[in-house]
Parts: C-alpha cells; structure tokens; sequence
C-alpha cells in the first residue's frame, strides 16, 4: 500500500509541479493524469514521473509529461469525439486520451512496444499496427491525429483522414538530429499542403521511421 501511495504523490507532484504551470488548465486532461500509472507504460522505476522522454528502446521515447498534456491539450480544445494517435509507443498518450472519454485509434508500427497496460487501463482504445506514415484510413475520419514524436513533415496521407475540419496536432523537427528543437504545430489541410500554426516550443525524438536519409555530399 505504502508503494501504491508513494506513486500517486508521485501523480500528483508532476501534475502540480511539471503540467498545470505549463498552461495545462483541461481538467479532463490533469485528472486522468493523476490516475494513469505512467510507470506502466515504460520500465523507467522511479523516473517514471520525471520531467523526462522515458526510453523505450530502438530509438522510440514516450514523451514527457508536460509535451503529452500540451498535445493532448491542443487535441482536446475542439472537443473531439474521434482521435487517431499515430506512433502510440506503449499506450500512455492514447491512453490518456481514452481516460479523458474520447474514441481513440491508437496506431503503432513496432509490436515490441505494445504494452497491456493500454488495454488495462482504457479498453475502449483500439490498437491497431499498420505503417505510421500511412496513418489508418479504415477508421476513418478523425477529427484529430496526433502524431507522438518529431517528423521532419506531416504526411500527406493524413489529409483524407480528417474529418471536415479536422486537425492535425505534430512536433516538427527543425533539424534531423534525434532530438533537435522542434516546434509543436496545429495544421489543417490546404490545397499542395499544411497551413500550421506554431503553438510553444519543445525538444522531443524524431520518430525513427519519419527520419531522413542522410544527404548525400562530396
């Protein structure tokens, strides 16, 4: 019992002292904080509930508290009923999102990372494994797509995914380092594109299997 309690403070104190001074104010959002078991979803020990990325191998990071509640933020301000989470990792945003009563689609590529405590703690998200560049047109349309990690760019295939209206909430890279300074953007399709809008900075990893090939030079 002394543990499960320790834990919880331990909810608490990142909600309090990492989340709500950066402009977290969602209550949906800080309340299912203070219950989803983030140590759960990545074997981190006591740096669970570090202002951290926790490693998850292969180059892939869950995200740290503050850039997961922003995202999640920006996701939920237009009250969505439908959201796809393209780069799920372990579950931990996909699950905090079902936690907040949204249907979520939480798409992963890699099936090492797939994690029981997604379906432990919010069973009505729906994992699904397909290429992430491809996002998941079955369960389409979305009226938001996170993608969970920096990419150089938002795929365009997303575009016919989202519902009129529809948004896309990314991290874009400013440079293809693994963890360069990124930019944490909401996009909406236009005619040859993306029309973002730049809402706070952040260092996050760049998903592996969005980074460019290194260019090639004399």
């Amino acid at each position: 019992m002394a543990d499960l309690n320790a834990l919880a403070i331990q909810r608490d104190n990142m909600v309090d002292s990492q989340v709500r001074p950066n402009y977290v104010n969602d209550v949906r959002i800080t309340s299912a904080m203070r219950v989803l078991p983030r140590e759960a979803f990545a074997a981190a020990g006591p740096l669970a509930y570090a202002d951290a990325d926790l490693p998850l191998g292969g180059g892939r990071f869950m995200l740290k508290p503050m850039v997961v509640a922003r995202l999640a933020q920006l996701a939920l301000e237009v009250n969505p009923a439908h959201i796809l989470v393209v780069g799920a990792g372990s579950g931990y945003l996909a699950a905090l999102l079902g936690l907040a009563g949204i249907e979520v689609v939480a798409l992963e590529e890699e099936a090492r990372l797939a994690s029981p405590a997604l379906a432990a703690c919010a069973p009505k998200v729906q994992a699904v494994t397909g290429r992430l560049d491809a996002g998941w047109p079955s369960g389409s349309p979305y009226d938001v797509i996170i993608i969970e990690g920096a990419v150089p760019e938002i795929p365009a295939a997303l575009a016919a995914q989202l519902s009129p209206g529809g948004r896309v909430v990314a991290i874009l890279a400013d440079d293809a380092s693994p963890d360069a300074l990124g930019r944490a953007v909401v996009a909406e399709p236009v005619a040859g594109g993306w029309s973002t809008i730049r809402v706070f900075d952040c260092v996050a990893h760049t998903l592996p299997q969005f980074a460019l090939a290194p260019a090639f030079s004399f």
